[in-house]
């Protein structure tokens, strides 16, 4: 039996940060995994600009109620669950995600979760397993399940590498170009069919 395993943002909605920095001003909170492999890096350096502004949950969390999937992304997550078992494998935070699986019907969501204090300051965060795309695609394998997997950023080809097929969706040229034997897609309708390709495999 095939799990299908998607990265969240930039392949369902948009990069939450990007957002978060084009609302606040701040143009160094742009920086995301497609830029910074090493995640614990990225979201202390993160913790560091918000702490440096004031900036709490509540700012981004107002941000987040204004984004909205890509479209196209529901009906494509909801063709593909009616054909297959489908799970969100993200290093975003159950604080910020869950607005987004309102708007997508409530798809499965393995991810991470914030500590915050009670004024709202972000103090900290708590990953779920490390290395948990990677992490989660084996034990998904060790339990039996064969695993397809997609996504955009660098903390995502672990488990693209891993699985028994696996595309880019929309993935940066620098990435695309160092991995070239990944199929990689930039629109909804051919990325469903190659995974249903995938599924017959």
């Amino acid at each position: 039996m095939d799990v299908v395993c998607l990265d969240m943002e930039g392949v369902l909605v948009p990069e939450i940060w990007i957002a978060f920095s084009e609302a606040s001003g701040i143009p160094e909170l742009r920086r995301t995994t497609r830029d910074e492999p090493d995640y614990d890096k990225l979201m202390r350096w993160r913790l560091g600009i918000l702490k440096e502004h004031g900036l709490g949950l509540k700012e981004i969390q107002d941000v987040i109620s204004t984004i909205d999937p890509l479209p196209g992304a529901k009906e494509f997550l909801d063709a593909l669950r009616a054909e297959a078992q489908v799970i969100i494998l993200s290093d975003t935070f159950t604080q910020f995600a869950m607005p987004l699986m309102k708007k997508l019907g409530y798809p499965t969501l393995f991810c991470n979760t914030l500590e915050v204090a009670d004024d709202g300051e972000i103090t900290g965060f708590k990953m779920r397993i490390e290395n948990s795309k990677h992490t989660t695609v084996k034990a998904l394998q060790s339990m039996g399940f064969d695993t397809i997997a997609a996504g955009d950023s660098y903390n995502d080809l672990a488990m693209i590498r891993a699985s028994r097929a696996g595309f880019l969706f929309r993935s940066t040229d620098s990435i695309k170009q160092s991995n070239p034997d990944l199929p990689a897609f930039e629109e909804f309708d051919e990325f469903l069919e190659a995974i249903r390709g995938a599924l017959r495999g």
